[in-house]
């Protein structure tokens, strides 16, 4: 397993893409690592537009641009987007989004990097579950099933019909996790489905990232503890709304998130990291230390001492 020493005195990793974002959908398409954020900076989380970054190896990214904007897109949308999360079916990529606070929206496009083209009307209204409609996340299961997570204060999952933007109301499951907040997030590994959330404010140093266990991704879940929280000696603070992805052809993972904009950060000065997501032999996961090193390097480093360890 990757050993995270404690590093006193010494600053984090830089950020992973230069300026303020938040909120990283992190995943794959055809080999290549794609990250789509919310944009940060201004107070009040006031964004109205999606920018796309892809890099082969995690070290270069390529900034594609403004790939959705809410006021030249929507109909019904003008500030607020938040919380991208994309998936891909059959050639076509669907972009869940929130927007106006407390709605969800979606948008395709034949290509990761857009442009994406909105669904002409909310996915999820305001107030039609309970809690406030934020922060989708799709997770695919292995037979192919999409399943749409959401959810501030309460969570929620619903299985996605085929075409991706619709799904059976009745179907919807909602549930509170142990300190829950918002940014349910969804993987498997085997036959354990892993729930993973933030709790606390998002302006707030303390929050984190929470996870459980199941083998249904419905629940009923087990909680786990914390899987990523702050480090004062080294300046990390308010480290959440994450995402998990692995990396094609391995069994090696990664989790995308933010964390308090390094130095002078707040909950609206955030900025992007990446760090190596390891599952341990009891099918739990070992508690994420952001790395004094670049992903790819401390991937390189935990790859090493796996090989001495199997030797």
């Amino acid at each position: 397993m990757i050993s995270h020493d404690q590093y006193p005195g010494e600053p984090a990793v830089p950020a992973l893409i230069e300026g303020h974002y938040a909120d990283p959908h992190l995943c794959v398409f055809d080999g290549r690592f794609y990250l789509y954020p919310t944009t940060d900076g201004s107070h009040g989380w006031d964004a109205t537009s999606f920018r796309a970054f892809s890099s082969p190896d995690l070290l270069g990214w390529t900034d594609h641009g403004v790939v959705f904007s809410l006021p030249e897109d929507t109909r019904w949308a003008r500030r607020h987007a938040w919380a991208p999360a994309v998936a891909e079916r059959e050639g076509r990529y669907f972009l869940y989004y929130t927007a106006e606070q407390e709605t969800i929206g979606v948008a395709v496009a034949s290509s990761p990097s857009g442009p994406f083209a909105d669904l002409g009307e909310p996915l999820i209204a305001e107030g039609e579950f309970p809690g406030r409609a934020i922060d989708p996340n799709v997770f695919v299961d292995d037979d192919g099933t999409a399943y749409l997570y959401w959810g501030n204060g309460v969570a929620h999952v619903v299985p996605l019909n085929e075409d991706m933007v619709s799904f059976e109301p009745t179907r919807v499951v909602s549930w509170i996790p142990t300190g829950f907040c918002e940014a349910a997030n969804v993987h498997r590994r085997g036959d354990v489905y892993y729930l993973s959330w933030s709790e606390n404010d998002t302006r707030d140093e303390d929050y984190r990232v929470r996870y459980a266990t199941s083998t249904s991704p419905f629940g009923p879940w087990t909680d786990r503890g914390v899987l990523l929280e702050k480090i004062p000696h080294r300046g990390i603070y308010g480290t959440g709304h994450h995402s998990i992805v692995r990396i094609p052809h391995s069994d090696e993972w990664l989790i995308a998130y933010h964390r308090f904009a390094i130095p002078d950060g707040t909950g609206y000065r955030r900025e992007l990291a990446i760090d190596p997501l390891v599952h341990t032999p009891d099918g739990l996961l070992q508690k994420v230390r952001p790395s004094r090193r670049p992903v790819v390097r401390e991937l390189a480093h935990y790859r090493a001492e796996s090989k001495k360890a199997s030797q």
